[in-house]
C-alpha cells in the first residue's frame, strides 16, 4: 500500500482512473482466463458479490450497509441472494428449536 486514503482503485497504465468500459473489459478478460463463461458480466456484480459474501459471513446488516455506503437499508437487503431459505428466521429459529438447546 502507498499510504493513498483516496483515489481511483483501478487505474490505467498512466496511473488515471479507469472508466466502466474499461473495468468491463478488464473483467471479461479476467473472467475468461480464469475459464468462467457467463453472459452480461459487469463490475457490479463485484459488488453484489462483496455484499453476499459478507452477509453470508456473519456480518450484521447494519454494517453492510456501512461498508456499501447505502444510504437506505433497504438497498442492501434487495441482494437476490438473501432469498436462500436457510437463511430465513423462520428456519433459522426451527433449527434452534429442534437442536433441544
Amino acid at each position: 500500500m502507498d499510504g493513498r486514503i483516496d483515489g481511483p482503485i483501478l487505474r490505467n497504465a498512466i496511473g488515471a482512473r479507469i472508466d466502466r468500459h474499461a473495468a468491463t473489459r478488464r473483467l471479461k478478460h479476467l473472467a475468461a482466463a480464469a475459464g468462467i463463461r457467463m453472459p452480461r458480466m459487469h463490475p457490479h456484480m463485484l459488488r453484489h458479490t462483496f455484499v453476499t459474501t459478507m452477509l453470508d459471513a456473519g456480518v450484521s446488516l447494519r454494517d453492510v450497509q456501512i461498508a456499501t455506503r447505502h444510504a437506505d437499508l433497504r438497498i442492501t437487503m434487495r441482494d437476490r441472494a438473501r432469498k436462500n431459505l436457510d437463511r430465513h428466521p423462520n428456519y433459522i429459529l426451527a433449527a434452534y428449536m429442534a437442536s433441544g438447546t
